[in-house]
């Protein structure tokens, strides 16, 4: 077994924790080694199914996706009393305590934390994340995200990032490693070896970081190198291919090599992170049912496949006891070596001693008591999140200098909420609503769920009476439209999301006849705000007022409509191009 340095970076273990790791190790069958390898998804909190998992596989760590915070301290506390090795428990706390608690705090999402221009924030926001999921029993938090958002048609990175400058990225994400030490939670920097430059989706195709040797060095690396030298504890690799260093690394690569993700790629995981980016520490998958990792091999090739190739830990099942014996198959077959699981799981061990979990263990302090009320949600964290709303929200453009608007100007306000839900009946619709008539304004909701077809023409007798109305709005004259409405408000509140191809505005038109697409921008005053997907003007560059908030949070909205208005001014700094290097946008 390779000799693994457990008083360095990151582990800086005293001769304690190094006889602790050693001791639980030698205590271990291969059997115990190998359930140590799996982070499955927590589904509930049943005894039997808890047991199952963490006294008969014997897995290395859990994580389940938020929930009532209570809720979550039971399962988490029951987890950690169950377990004669302590678990490393997970969460996606990317943006705030909601990552794990739905009473939590949110900061709305990285980009708004990089539009404010100030580092602290990102250590706020990582401070509520951590402080917040520690008092549940958090110890590892899968953040901060430090993908680069160079390919503005990207579904999943966009809002998710610090923008699209390594160096800024850097910063902010070494804040974050700041506020999470302070709260003894390990980081999961992600997702190598960077996401950002395909504008395709993990989730559903194994993508590509198509830089050079030279341009990944100068970005990825360069954020890669900086924060393993900082001290990040694991890195999470993603499904992703980098064609260019593994034929750097192995000149004999073939196409087949070239392209298989960096999950299953030793040329990555050995050559680029291990050598040349000198990690030391834990180093866990993505999500292994994502379509990226499941199409490459077979899967009772491709779990034993991730451990012999580098990867310390497998991130998620899609059957946790099958996948279990893949991997004591590989071993049996020698596809996994005995000297990869050791080192695995050494590392692994090493981790949670680094965050003393063994002695926290013996203190019955894994899962804190008390701190659910004082901590989580609190004044202090939900104040931070609205300073961030207040200095994030950005202002790209008033050409026609709109702004600000109020009810004398602009009284009769049609508002198009544009996102997956069309209905307008739907929560952040009516939020909207309401929080524009609170402040004088008269709001005509447009109701997305309806459209007409072409086959709604064959019998105009049978239109419904909803359909008939929009029929009559699209037919109608410029002239009556001015006399309804004052603006047009567009809120294109697009989320990414697993499983997207793209976020790319489609309107609802028939014949070319515009219908909810902006054909009238040219006769009366339109406004559009883009909560989630700062490109937007891409396809709207007919905007001349665009506004982006990076977040629908209802703080984030609040705080957009008091700048609408002019109650506050804009102070966002916009950390990526919104014009998508178009010039002539």
């Amino acid at each position: 077994m390779k000799k693994i340095n457990l008083t360095g970076n990151p582990f800086y273990l005293d001769q304690a924790g190094i006889d602790w790791v050693y001791d639980t190790f030698n205590k271990m069958d291969n059997e115990k080694k190998c359930g140590q390898l799996f982070c499955p998804m927590g589904l509930d909190a049943n005894p039997e199914n808890l047991n199952h998992l963490i006294n008969e596989i014997g897995v290395g760590a859990m994580m389940y996706r938020p929930g009532p915070a209570v809720n979550i301290w039971q399962t988490h506390k029951a987890i950690q009393d169950m377990a004669e090795v302590p678990l490393l428990l997970a969460a996606n706390t990317e943006s705030g305590g909601e990552g794990l608690a739905f009473e939590g705090t949110s900061f709305g999402k990285p980009m708004a934390v990089a539009a404010t221009g100030d580092y602290d924030n990102a250590y706020k926001m990582a401070y509520a994340a951590c402080a917040e999921g520690a008092a549940l029993g958090l110890n590892w938090s899968f953040a901060p995200i430090v993908d680069i958002n160079y390919d503005f048609h990207n579904p999943i990175t966009n809002v998710r990032t610090f923008g699209n400058n390594p160096r800024e990225v850097y910063e902010y994400a070494s804040r974050y490693l700041d506020a999470a030490d302070e709260c003894d939670v390990a980081v999961s920097i992600k997702h190598f070896p960077g996401d950002g430059v395909d504008e395709r989706d993990q989730h559903i195709v194994t993508s590509i970081n198509s830089l050079s040797t030279r341009e990944w060095d100068k970005s990825y690396g360069y954020v890669y190198r900086k924060l393993i030298e900082k001290g990040a504890k694991t890195v999470m690799v993603g499904h992703i291919a980098q064609p260019a260093y593994v034929k750097k690394l192995n000149p004999l690569a073939d196409r087949s090599a070239c392209m298989r993700p960096a999950t299953l790629s030793k040329e990555l995981l050995k050559g680029l992170l291990r050598d040349k980016l000198k990690f030391n520490g834990l180093i866990t998958t993505d999500a292994t049912p994502m379509v990226g990792f499941t199409s490459a091999m077979s899967r009772a090739e491709a779990i034993p496949r991730a451990i012999e190739s580098g990867c310390d830990m497998i991130l998620f099942n899609k059957d946790v006891d099958e996948d279990y014996k893949y991997m004591l198959e590989g071993l049996a077959n020698h596809s996994l070596s005995q000297d990869r699981l050791d080192e695995a799981v050494i590392r692994i061990l090493a981790t949670k001693a680094s965050l003393k979990l063994h002695e926290k263990k013996a203190a019955d302090t894994l899962v804190p008591n008390g701190e659910i009320s004082r901590v989580v949600g609190c004044a202090k964290h939900r104040i931070w999140s609205d300073e961030v709303a207040d200095k994030a929200i950005t202002l790209v453009r008033d050409e026609k200098q709109l702004l600000p608007i109020s009810k004398e100007r602009y009284k009769r306000i049609y508002l198009n909420v544009i996102q997956k839900d069309l209905s307008a009946d739907n929560d952040y619709v009516q939020m909207w609503r309401e929080k524009l008539e609170k402040r004088g304004f008269e709001v005509t909701v447009r109701d997305r769920s309806v459209s007409i077809g072409v086959a709604d023409f064959a019998d105009m007798s049978k239109l419904t009476p909803e359909k008939g109305r929009l029929l009559h709005e699209m037919y109608r004259g410029v002239e009556e439209m001015k006399q309804d409405y004052d603006l047009y408000l567009y809120v294109c509140n697009m989320e990414n999301a697993s499983n997207n191809t793209t976020l790319r505005l489609n309107w609802n038109v028939c014949f070319g006849l515009g219908d909810d697409a902006p054909w009238f921008a040219s006769e009366i005053p339109v406004i559009m705000v883009s909560t989630s997907y700062p490109y937007h003007l891409f396809d709207a560059p007919m905007m001349g007022t665009y506004i982006n908030s990076y977040s629908g949070n209802e703080n984030f909205v609040d705080a957009t409509i008091d700048k609408m208005m002019g109650v506050s001014e804009f102070k966002g700094i916009s950390p990526i191009d919104p014009y998508c290097g178009q010039k002539y946008i």
